[in-house]
């Protein structure tokens, strides 16, 4: 019979717990607009939301500690013409943002030091960005920060194209044409290729710096709008999409030989509204969070397949949603991952994803090193053709209060010491030969007895077990007999017993005593009666008489309590006589004699009943 085994993973039992309405971002103005995006962006210090505003584009900031309901009048990021459709946070400054439009533009952003929402001025003051990026025609639908290089931007727009942008020179300088609408993109660890999604149903590979894709081919074959996730540092990537019959699907793809999905299309579920996948290179797990339901699913990733490992189920609806990057993550609270999602369009609820562990410690299995705020190359240095993965920061710094330690990006956490390998066992001596013993010289058996003989030992054997007389086997017998202890007459006038409660009698304790010594005599108490058992002797002695004092006492006890019973039983019937009367006087007597004479009887009874 095949056992059933289960998988081992330090992940197995992570959950997802929402937060409370008061730990929320309440009171928001969430962008209604249809175009697919993920309407928020988080870092560790702000979240940034798509606002519906009117007289042009604009989005919120708002600091992560501030939560609650929010005022109503808020200072927004205002500058576009059209509707804000996409933002992302620069990985290696908390306070610098970009911005996509209808409008076609790409913007840059800074937050104001000490940037608050609660202003003493009656009208918020709406922040101006600090540069334009133009070069789009159409409308620019997502912006993509490189996630190893400083300051390099990727915009895709309606016009089939991605620029990639110097946001410190404010110029494009590589530009990526598609034959479709860009519907998603990612970077790789290094920031070298980057996967795209179009509306012409292929997945894309390109080699940026090259301007031409390393790969071009089919994707999901559904009509509507596939994502795509880089997994990290591996040579993987993960899609989400649509097949023909409009099931939501997800694939993982091999960026050197993309033809297919290794082990072919996952069929998820057939709910409408669009997957989208987020990567946590930490934990190595994936999240699938779905347009238009509440519930986001989560896998780990292991041996080139997806392994389920469980689903936060929501009924509050979500439209976008944001992963916080690990080094804003609670250590202290074992979480390892923080989502933050839009509930109706008014506010944003934060979900903790936590392991469970008693212990009160640094759990350093579950937090491998985090990147960090330092880039691997400059923009200068990527475009000359560098490039590299950012170093990384220990989080067991992070937990111990100070200032993040930096360690190598290939670093890894060292391994627990391999135990010592047990001694070889040493070949014990060979045992001297042992001394050989002279033999025995054989015994000659004697001739069986005769039967005269055996005749003469079965009487021997018999006559040891023959009973003598009484007197000589009570004379020679090894129990010793103890002397019947003295008892003193019960006087009647102490000998009176409750007839309820009876005493159970103590059983005297057997001490071995010499023939002629005589056991105390035992103290009468006026409620029990003590008796003894006959002395104990050998067998076949005779019993002893009984004694005539105890027979007397006993007689009395039995007279006093026969009295006793007939007395209660008179004063019984008595009682139930006066009883019967009471109720007949009830009845024939008036109220004011009725109650006089029921006050006799009941005092009648209380006399009998005492």
């Amino acid at each position: 019979m095949a056992g059933r085994f289960v998988r081992a993973s330090k992940y197995r039992h992570v959950f997802g717990k929402a937060s409370k309405k008061e730990a929320c971002y309440d009171n928001l103005h969430i962008s209604r607009n249809a175009w697919d995006t993920n309407l928020i962006k988080v870092n560790p210090e702000y979240l940034s939301v798509n606002w519906e505003a009117s007289g042009g584009g604009a989005f919120a900031v708002i600091p992560l500690n501030e939560k609650g309901r929010l005022p109503e009048q808020l200072p927004l990021f205002r500058g576009h013409t059209g509707p804000v459709l996409d933002t992302d946070w620069n990985p290696f400054n908390d306070r610098i943002i970009a911005s996509g439009s209808d409008d076609g533009k790409v913007f840059i952003w800074q937050v104001p030091e000490g940037f608050t929402l609660y202003q003493d001025s009656e009208e918020p003051v709406d922040v101006a960005p600090v540069s334009k990026l133009a070069g789009h025609s159409r409308k620019v639908g997502q912006v993509l920060f490189n996630p190893a290089a400083s300051n390099i931007l990727a915009s895709a727009s309606g016009d089939y194209t991605i620029k990639l942008w110097d946001v410190g020179t404010g110029k494009s300088h590589l530009t990526l044409k598609h034959g479709d609408i860009v519907q998603s993109l990612s970077w790789n660890a290094n920031g070298t290729l980057l996967a795209t999604t179009s509306r012409d149903k292929k997945l894309r590979v390109w080699d940026v710096r090259q301007e031409k894709p390393a790969y071009e081919g089919p994707g999901h074959t559904g009509a509507k709008n596939s994502r795509v996730v880089w997994l990290g540092e591996h040579n993987r990537l993960a899609t989400t999409g649509f097949s023909k019959m409009s099931d939501r699907q997800m694939a993982l793809w091999d960026v050197g030989n993309a033809r297919e999905p290794i082990g072919g299309f996952t069929v998820l579920d057939s709910i409408s509204g669009v997957c989208m996948p987020f990567w946590d290179d930490g934990t190595q797990c994936l999240y699938l969070a779905g347009k238009g339901d509440g519930n986001i699913r989560y896998y780990e990733y292991e041996n080139d397949k997806f392994e389920f490992l469980s689903e936060y189920k929501s009924s509050d609806q979500q439209r976008g949603i944001a992963f916080l990057p690990r080094r804003g993550i609670n250590v202290h609270e074992n979480e390892v991952m923080r989502a933050y999602k839009t509930v109706n369009d008014t506010y944003v609820e934060p979900i903790s994803f936590t392991v469970p562990r008693r212990a009160e410690v640094f759990q350093s299995d579950i937090y491998p090193p985090a990147t960090g705020l330092k880039p691997a190359v400059t923009a200068e240095e990527w475009l000359a053709g560098k490039d590299g993965v950012p170093p990384k920061i220990d989080l067991e710094s992070v937990y111990e209060g100070n200032a993040p330690v930096e360690v190598p990006s290939d670093y890894k956490p060292p391994p627990a010491p391999a135990a010592a390998p047990a001694p070889s066992p040493t070949k014990a001596a060979a045992p001297p030969p042992a001394k050989k013993e002279p033999e025995p010289a054989p015994v000659q058996r004697a001739p069986p007895p005769s039967m005269s003989e055996q005749k003469g030992s079965i009487s021997a054997m018999a006559s040891k077990f023959q009973d003598e007389e009484e007197e000589e086997a009570d004379d020679n017998s090894s129990f010793e007999e103890i002397q019947k202890p003295i008892q003193k007459s019960v006087p009647a006038a102490a000998a009176r017993v409750e007839p309820t409660k009876t005493a159970p009698p103590k059983a005297a304790p057997v001490s071995q005593a010499t023939p002629n010594s005589q056991a105390p005599a035992a103290s009468p108490t006026p409620t029990t009666i003590q008796t003894s058992s006959g002395p104990i002797s050998a067998v076949g002695s005779q019993p002893s008489s009984t004694n005539p004092a105890v027979e007397s006492s006993l007689a009395e006890i039995k007279k006093l309590l026969e009295a006793q019973t007939k007395t209660i039983t008179a004063q019984t019937e008595k009682i139930g006589l006066l009883t019967q009367e009471v109720d007949t006087l009830k009845m024939r007597v008036g109220p004011g004699d009725q109650s006089e004479r029921i006050r006799q009887l009941e005092l009648e009874l209380e006399a009998a009943r005492s």
